[in-house]
């Protein structure tokens, strides 16, 4: 989706109501998308601040072929991934063949199925749990998770933000859900067996 081009041309000029409006509209999704990247609070901030000062730097760059989310998304996670760079922090990685047979029959079906919730607990029980087990995801799974599921980018949008091919994009997210369903089962949440993991 592109962008208008009064909006496009707004930016550009960096016209100060055109980018007050990007970043009260961008703000709120970025800090999310840097909380899963798994920066701690101050960290996202400062990475956020430095996506804006970074897209205000270049906004006569910005030609409008894409959203301007999805270039504010991309900065931000070079910005993350040059913090990265300087903390040389690893991140464990599955084997995605041991999870694919132990979650599934050489049929294809699934070994335990997921069942249906076991309790009636809030939502913000729900969400607390939900927040628990997102910080066991590594930190790109879940940042995969997070821009598609809460920030509901497309697949192209995600494989150009996270420089990734349809195929691993796939893979990380298929990983990202795996661990999530397996952490809330292990808090007693379990899915029913008509779930799928798409």
């Amino acid at each position: 989706m592109r962008e208008t081009p009064e909006r496009t041309e707004g930016i550009r000029r960096r016209d100060p109501d055109v980018l007050d409006a990007v970043v009260r509209e961008h703000l709120p999704g970025l800090l999310r998308a840097a909380r899963a990247a798994g920066l701690p609070p101050d960290g996202a901030e400062d990475a956020v601040q430095s996506a804006f000062l970074v897209f205000f730097r270049r906004a006569e760059e910005f030609d409008g072929r894409a959203r301007c989310g999805t270039w504010l998304y991309g900065i931000l996670l070079r910005t993350v991934a040059e913090s990265r760079r300087k903390t040389a922090r690893d991140e464990p990685t599955d084997d995605i063949d041991a999870v694919v047979e132990a979650r599934f029959g050489p049929d294809g079906t699934w070994v335990r199925p997921p069942r249906d919730p076991a309790w009636d607990v809030g939502r913000s029980e729900i969400r607390r749990l939900l927040g628990e087990c997102l910080e066991t995801v590594p930190d790109r799974q879940r940042l995969a998770f997070t821009l598609r599921e809460v920030e509901g980018l497309t697949t192209a949008e995600l494989c150009k933000v996270l420089d990734v091919s349809p195929n691993n994009l796939g893979v990380l997210l298929f990983r990202s859900r795996n661990r999530l369903r397996e952490c809330l089962e292990s808090k007693g949440i379990e899915g029913s067996a008509d779930a799928q993991m798409s």
